[in-house]
């Protein structure tokens, strides 16, 4: 099964998450990602102007394992994994603080904090969407509970490893997890706080409650020496935005699978080209062969037909070349990706991209790009230009069983992609228009100047075949919004 998100990640860039799950009895899940981007033509986006190199320069892949599922009420009880697992971890290291139990305990902590955040944000999503008025204090007194449950639970730890055979820097491991909780804690009471306003459910007691929550994780990180926003702070509080952004990446660390890039098809392609060689070179010594019979050796006619057989030679050649690229363009793709984690070989990635016409466009793809008739009129004369980016994906299920003792349903790849190079030739994001005022006086109105670049993926896996399509509306002040469709 794939899943995706489609959100803006900042004013010039565009996430997109796709969720590859591996089903449990199969050893091998095969998946494939087909997007098709449609692009207007007065962005002068096309062969010549925006080459493979642009495109994987505006693209970042972040590939990792998706975050093993756990219900907040479970991680809030000590005698179940993730806890027991993280307990049993730090009691074998006060014991034997080897290099083997000093790696177990910071890949526990750290996998501990990053399911703590996963169950967080599910649990937020699920108070929101499901939370009826009669379920409402029953889904929030839980969710208050469970996280005074599991900040209790983690912070009596500190006890076991409060030993002589702990050093400082073996402690900062489990400071590190602490404070990433507390923040986790602090934001996502912000975060339901915000949720419940919006849908209208924020009731005054709902709100002291959460309230309490928020202010109870505050004073304990002033308590600490962890950092806290300051509404007066002089640097913007640049420092805690660096250092949340550190805690972040050492608390998921554990998630980010290893990568090894490489040209897909190489092998192939020098044969390819080997053949296109030896063909151009048939040609020119037959020619050669030939004349060479006919009127013999040092005459007039077979130099000639040496000049010209070589000179064809060259450009049969190339052309060769290219047929065999083209052919080759359709079969491989540019580059294979072989994902690994603790020296297990997971599984690979292979991308490519190319811009087709819109006669290569499969027909349910264009029915759901869904142009009005107006954009069809135009089309005509100012054809889009559409990149086609193709993405297969393989993942071993033996691989991801044995790489974690943590269940593992598969892997996410996050991918990035900035526009930057798509807004160079926008024109003036703001546009006077003209509207009859008081007194039949003309009053200027500020109208905005937007484009639309369309994404339409294609999911398949076994018997899925699933389309979506995404509208980025966007100028040259960043994205504006992304719409679902």
């Amino acid at each position: 099964m794939i899943e995706d998100l489609v959100k803006i990640h900042d004013k010039f860039s565009v996430e997109i998450k796709l969720g590859f799950y591996a089903r449990r009895k199969q050893p091998v899940s095969d998946f494939a990602v087909n997007t098709w981007i449609f692009i207007p033509n007065s962005l002068d986006i096309n062969r010549g102007t925006y080459q493979k190199a642009d495109f994987y320069r505006d693209l970042k892949s972040n590939i990792r394992l998706i975050t093993p599922s756990y219900l907040l009420r479970d991680i809030a009880d000590k005698e179940k994994p993730p806890f027991s697992l993280l307990e049993n971890a730090l009691q074998q290291l006060a014991s034997d603080p080897s290099r083997t139990r000093t790696a177990e305990y910071e890949y526990h902590i750290r996998m501990f904090v990053s399911i703590v955040k996963s169950s967080l944000r599910e649990e937020i999503q699920h108070i929101l969407e499901n939370g009826l008025d009669e379920d409402l204090d029953y889904l929030v007194d839980n969710f208050d509970n469970c996280i005074n449950n599991i900040a209790a639970n983690f912070r009596s730890l500190k006890r076991i490893i409060n030993v002589p055979s702990i050093s400082r820097e073996l402690m900062n491991y489990y400071f590190f997890g602490d404070e990433f909780l507390s923040n986790l804690f602090e934001q996502h009471a912000f975060k339901l706080i915000d949720g419940l306003k919006k849908k209208g459910h924020l009731t005054g007691d709902i709100r002291e409650k959460i309230m309490a929550l928020i202010h109870a994780e505050i004073n304990y990180k002033k308590e600490k020496g962890y950092q806290v926003v300051e509404k007066e702070s002089p640097n913007r509080n640049r420092n805690l935005v660096f250092r949340l952004s550190l805690l972040k990446k050492y608390a998921e660390n554990e998630l980010f699978l290893n990568t090894n890039q490489r040209r897909d098809g190489v092998w192939i392609e020098q044969v390819y080209l080997s053949i296109a060689a030896g063909l151009s070179m048939v040609f020119a010594t037959a020619v050669a062969f030939s004349f060479q019979q006919k009127y013999g050796n040092f005459t007039m006619p077979f130099f000639v037909a040496l000049v010209v057989s070589y000179m064809l030679k060259d450009r049969i050649k190339e052309l060769t070349r290219y047929y065999f690229a083209h052919k080759l363009g359709r079969r491989f793709f540019d580059h294979r990706t072989d994902i690994s984690l603790s020296e297990h070989e997971i599984g690979w990635s292979k991308e490519s991209m190319v811009f087709v016409p819109e006669s290569k466009v499969p027909g349910e793809v264009l029915k759901i790009r869904d142009r009005s008739a107006i954009l069809e009129a135009d089309n005509r004369n100012n054809r889009e230009k559409i990149i086609l980016y193709r993405k297969l994906i393989r993942l071993n299920r033996q691989s991801l069983d044995e790489c974690s003792l943590y269940p593992t349903s598969g892997m996410n790849d996050i991918i990035r992609f900035n526009v930057s190079n798509f807004i160079q030739k926008m024109d003036n994001p703001i546009v006077p228009l003209y509207s009859p005022g008081n007194n039949d006086e003309i009053e200027t109105v500020k109208g905005e100047k937007m484009y639309y670049i369309n994404l339409v993926l294609q999911f398949k896996n076994e018997d899925q075949l699933d389309y979506k399509r995404y509208r980025i509306v966007l100028n040259r002040k960043g994205i504006n919004e992304i719409e679902k469709f």
